[in-house]
């Protein structure tokens, strides 16, 4: 499985509660910290997280927010644009119109003044007949072979992501999975993480006996070990990780405090077993916007020009 080279990060100027996003997003909470302390704790979190990735020979491509229009989420790049190793990048349908002004044609410049991109996919048209894919929220996916693991949800469309799947060759691997209260889970990387060699999944989040065996089977059969969390440790954000190579080539699991503070002693032996574990405090985000560390990274894995 190919690891990202560089990520993208877009540093916030409006942070805050999306009213839009909360309609779905049952992880999010509203706080009564006004929104300009909302935007200072956010912005402190986001800098000591760029800071600790470079810290630890992560390459990071920053990128600041605009003020105008208002983006209270552009922290999380990776639900409207993702890359691919074949030199692709997308551009994906967004479930809140308060969103969609995040995708910027300056940040897709910028990526092809740096990197080699060979073309760019925009699935936005969907938006106006409602049907949404939000990136590497919707799809968790496996490179080496073609699988896009993806729970269904508002912002998970079927028949797009079906399109999608089709269109670059890959095979859907579809189920719902719900949180602590029977609601469907907004995000597919809130569920599970997927590395080169296993597997973070909350099973309890997957209720059909039948879609978790099938789901289980495929992650095995292509060689994942799998580390199973709790639905409480899944609300704390334990399916929410991405795997990096630094520039030593040494590999980094990147979590947040609240989901490493969650996992058992023996969970982090297993994980510790594919890569040095590291993590990130980002209570404030995680709170407010309902998103966690891999929500805040969309992974590059264009080459890089000369």
């Amino acid at each position: 499985m190919p690891l990202a080279p560089t990520i993208l990060m877009i540093r916030p100027a409006a942070f805050g509660f999306n009213e839009e996003t909360a309609v779905n997003n049952y992880f999010q909470s509203r706080s009564g910290t006004s929104k300009e302390e909302l935007q200072r704790k956010a912005l402190t979190e986001f800098d000591n997280m760029v800071q600790t990735l470079r810290n630890h020979d992560i390459n990071v491509m920053l990128i600041d927010d605009t003020k105008e229009p208002p983006k209270p989420d552009a922290i999380f790049p990776n639900n409207w644009l993702s890359t691919s190793p074949d030199g692709l990048v997308y551009v994906y349908p967004m479930y809140a119109p308060s969103r969609r002004p995040e995708k910027r044609d300056d940040i897709l410049q910028a990526l092809s003044e740096k990197f080699i991109v060979k073309d760019v996919q925009d699935w936005s048209e969907y938006e106006a007949e409602g049907r949404f894919l939000e990136g590497t929220g919707s799809m968790v996916i496996d490179h080496d072979n073609k699988m896009i693991y993806a729970a269904v949800s508002e912002r998970t469309n079927l028949s797009v992501l079906e399109k999608f799947a089709a269109t670059n060759g890959y095979q859907a691997i579809v189920f719902l999975a719900t949180d602590k209260n029977g609601y469907p889970v907004y995000h597919t990387n809130v569920v599970m993480t997927l590395g080169e060699n296993f597997a973070v999944l909350c099973e309890e989040a997957i209720d059909e006996e039948w879609e978790l065996i099938a789901v289980r089977q495929l992650l095995e059969s292509t060689g994942h070990s799998i580390i199973a969390i709790t639905r409480e440790q899944m609300h704390s954000f334990a399916g929410n990780m991405l795997l990096v190579n630094n520039n030593k080539k040494e590999k980094l699991l990147i979590m947040s405090q609240t989901a490493f503070d969650s996992l058992r002693k023996e969970q982090k032996q297993m994980l510790e077993a594919y890569a040095k574990l590291l993590p990130i405090a980002v209570p404030t985000i995680e709170e407010v916007e309902g998103g966690s560390v891999r929500c805040m990274m969309a992974e590059v894995f264009l080459e890089r020009r000369d």
